[in-house]
């Protein structure tokens, strides 16, 4: 894994040693602190540029354009909300995917299989393991963002969301969020409509570097993409895990995520 990561500096390959342990343990207090962690260059850069140079004319002709109206919590309706309560303020987001079938012998169908990276965010998470999906679509997905394409505001339904950025682009694709909007016993409605009326000032955002991993707790915290902008696409990998084996989606899920049962 050496010629893809830099393992000098993110010791991931060693498990159980001290640098290893006190890497982990800076993970977690950032994840505490500030709802995410970021390892700047874990992928080298050039790896990362020759993933994203390998897929662009896959993009072109195989990905599944994703473009869809949603409101913050994908859902069309809450029963504790007017229709027209700003909380529920539509947005447009869009994109395209690739799959994991897609990519087979891509360096991120390497580093996804290799069983450190599963052990390593597992311990981050302080989760006894993860496991791979047995999804040969979903396991790996990678997002590519043209201009004028985003990824609007929403809520994760995963406790954590675990990323890999490719690439940049000219302009824009910045990441913005609000860490804990809401909690499990309070939906906080009126501060998310004071967030996407623009009227909170604790909104931060963040410009991730090609090659960083970032792992984010993204099922309390409001987060977007901003318009990207420019000829340079930001593309963007991520990686699903589950605490259980054999995690599958249904041929009705991939069907709506990515235009194909199988």
């Amino acid at each position: 894994m050496r010629d893809i990561l830099d393992l000098e500096t993110f010791p991931i390959d060693r498990p159980g040693t001290p640098e290893w342990e006190a890497l982990v343990a800076r993970c977690r207090t950032d994840l505490a602190e500030q709802g995410m962690f970021n390892l700047d260059g874990l992928m080298h850069p050039t790896v990362a540029a020759q993933e994203a140079l390998d897929m662009a004319s896959q993009f072109d002709t195989e990905a599944f354009l994703h473009e869809r109206e949603h409101n913050i919590y994908f859902l069309k309706s809450l029963p504790d909300l007017p229709a027209d309560h700003p909380a529920l303020t539509r947005f447009r987001t869009s994109n395209r995917t690739l799959c994991a079938d897609q990519i087979p012998h891509s360096a991120l169908i390497q580093l996804y299989e290799w069983p450190e990276f599963a052990q390593f965010l597992a311990a981050t998470m302080d989760m006894p393991k993860l496991y791979p999906m047995q999804d040969h679509m979903a396991r790996v997905n990678v997002m590519s963002y043209d201009a004028g394409q985003t990824l609007n505001w929403h809520f994760d339904r995963s406790e954590f969301t675990t990323t890999l950025l490719l690439q940049s682009p000219d302009h824009g694709g910045a990441f913005e969020y609000r860490t804990d909007l809401r909690s499990k016993d309070d939906p906080n409605y009126d501060g998310v409509a004071q967030m996407l009326q623009v009227q909170d000032d604790q909104v931060q955002s963040l410009t991730l570097s090609p090659g960083t991993l970032n792992v984010f707790r993204g099922r309390n915290t409001a987060h977007r993409v901003t318009t990207v902008q420019g000829e340079t696409s930001r593309v963007i990998a991520v990686f699903s895990y589950f605490e259980q084996p054999d995690v599958t989606f249904s041929p009705e899920e991939r069907q709506g995520f990515y235009g194909r049962a199988e």
